[in-house]
């Protein structure tokens, strides 16, 4: 054999040696020398909290170093940090010895969807530069859901006819929702006109945060045009924001049939389409029916019900309506009213009733601002529900005082002719219903009475005019439910000087006029108003005070 071929052989051999070392040492270190998994539930479900156990254990006979976890958690899970995806470094494993990791979060999803956590072990043999990764994966299905998100909608709807419809969803979770949204897709011929509460989109509502055991309502007003037999599909979605992805947790699907329309309701409240009623008020209802279909309708029953809290039910009177004192309910049959009884093509009808709206309506929260009254009219086979806005209330509460906090007394009682005496006038004002605006208060000062220039709070906007004597503070914006409860009301408090002149000798003279309340509702777009009585000077709320010290000696 020649040289030449000798050193190939010899070069070739020498390659297959290095090759195989470097292969066997890329390759030395299989998954089974270190083991990784995750131990966790098949299945859970939304919003429940998961923990995943993460079991690694060194298989070998040589340390691993350099060790770097990476842990992520399944897409859109909760996690109180939110790091989905977690990287920490290790200590060494040694031969033989086995750890643990618990990660926790809260899974996010639609029932049946799989849910997947991933984890990733780089490491480094002892004493070798190679670098090794083992990963593994667990998943988990959603079972159950404790949401509940429906889509109340009528399984019939009149084209071009005003109806509403209800999205309702309620939490079962035992951990507050953030963030959360209902999205709803409209068919084709559907036009919004308003909701309840407010969009951010003709779309799409925020929802508070949501508690355990806690829901709410969005009611969304509007029309729709179609086809006669037509089904229109309505699609909405329950979800929350996380990580700027929005993650579906509920969808409710249904559809509803386009009718023509045969039967027209519509009703008057004192006289009026668009009336606003005031705590108190007397209320005549006026029910129209009229058939504006294409055949006639007979042995008719119609029925109305009264939605609110707010009517004083003992006051209920209606002619020819079945019902009883207390009840919220009336009916009306075929038998006692003749245009029930026959109801022709283009032919109308009317019911009425009469009602008082309760004085003192329920002191409300904040919150619960703007009040309505609702009623719904049933005649098969139309259904309407007609709403009317309450107006706010306002009350005004003016005072007198000889001894006061605010400012030190001056003067003394009796009162002695010529002789000044100061007297602090408190007002305080308290907001029922709604938001209001432009609020102010007037009243008129008599001659003999003057302003010291004391005022609490010095930055309130106090007018006087020295021509007229009126007093004007301007408060200008009051909330609903503004002084009621324990909260904070608008208060004002400012002094005056009284001099007696020596015609009221033996009399009780007039420290201020009856004070006027007023301003518009933000709700009703109504002006409301409110009075105070003139106070003299028998008529102090210092306590322990007697009347008589009021007359000027």
């Amino acid at each position: 054999m020649n040289k030449k071929v000798i050193r190939y052989i010899i070069i070739f051999s020498l390659v297959i040696v290095v090759a195989g070392f470097w292969y066997f040492q890329r390759n030395a270190f299989s998954k089974d020398i270190l083991k990784l998994e995750i131990l966790g539930s098949d299945t859970t479900e939304v919003g429940q909290k998961m923990d995943y156990v993460l079991k690694y254990k060194n298989n070998g006979k040589i340390s691993l170093t350099n060790i770097k976890l990476t842990f992520e958690f399944p897409e859109n899970s909760l996690i109180e940090d939110n790091k989905i995806r977690i990287e920490q470094k290790l200590d060494d494993i040694y031969p033989g010895e086995e750890k643990t990791i618990t990660f926790s979060g809260r899974v996010l999803g639609q029932e049946n969807e799989l849910k997947k956590a991933k984890a990733w072990l780089e490491f480094q043999p002892k004493n070798l530069k190679a670098k090794y990764q083992v990963s593994t994966t667990q998943t988990t299905v959603i079972k159950f859901s404790p949401l509940t998100f429906e889509l109340d909608l009528p399984s019939k709807i009149e084209t071009e006819k005003d109806f509403s419809f209800s999205l309702n969803y309620f939490s079962n979770i035992d951990y507050p929702l953030s963030q959360l949204r209902v999205k709803i897709d409209y068919p084709s011929g559907f036009e919004f006109s308003d909701s309840s509460p407010k969009a951010l989109e003709n779309n799409e509502w925020q929802v508070p945060i949501l508690n355990k055991a806690e829901g709410g309502r969005i009611r969304i007003f509007g029309k729709i045009n179609g086809d006669i037999g037509e089904q229109k599909v309505f699609k909405a979605s329950f979800g929350m924001w996380t990580e700027g992805n929005f993650v579906m947790l509920k969808e409710a699907t249904k559809g509803a049939e386009i009718i023509k329309p045969t039967i027209y309701l519509s009703q008057l409240v004192n006289g009026s389409s668009d009336y606003s009623a005031n705590p108190g008020d007397f209320l005549h209802y006026e029910v129209f029916f009229k058939n504006i279909g294409s055949s006639p309708f007979e042995n008719l029953f119609l029925a109305i019900d009264l939605n609110s809290s707010l009517f004083d039910l003992t006051t209920l009177k209606s002619l020819n309506a079945e019902y009883h004192q207390g009840d919220s309910s009336m009916i009306w049959d075929w038998k006692k009213n003749p245009q029930l009884k026959f109801l022709d093509e283009n032919e109308e009808g009317k019911v009425e009733f009469w009602i008082n709206l309760k004085e003192d309506l329920p002191v409300i929260k904040p919150k619960d601002k703007n009040l309505v009254l609702k009623d719904s009219i049933s005649l098969f086979p139309a259904k309407e529900e007609f709403s009317i806005k309450v107006s706010s209330k306002i009350d005004l509460d003016q005072q007198a005082f000889f001894t006061s906090d605010s400012f030190p007394s001056s003067g003394s009682l009796p009162l002695r002719v010529g002789l000044p005496t100061a007297f602090t006038i408190n007002w305080k004002l308290k907001n029922f219903y709604n938001d209001l605006r432009n609020v102010k208060v007037r009243a008129t000062l008599p001659a003999w009475v003057s302003l010291t220039g004391q005022l609490l709070p010095r930055d309130s906007s106090f007018l006087f005019d020295s021509q007229s004597r009126e007093i004007i503070w301007e408060v200008g914006e009051v909330m609903a439910g503004q002084g009621g409860n324990g909260s904070d009301s608008a208060n004002l408090s400012f002094q005056i000087s009284l001099v007696p002149n020596s015609s009221q000798l033996g009399q009780m003279p007039e420290i201020i006029s009856m004070a006027r309340v007023f301003g518009d509702d933000t709700w009703t777009q109504n002006e409301i108003e409110s009075e105070t009585k003139t106070i003299n000077t028998g008529a102090l709320s210092d306590q322990g005070f007697n009347s008589t010290q009021g007359i000027v000696q």
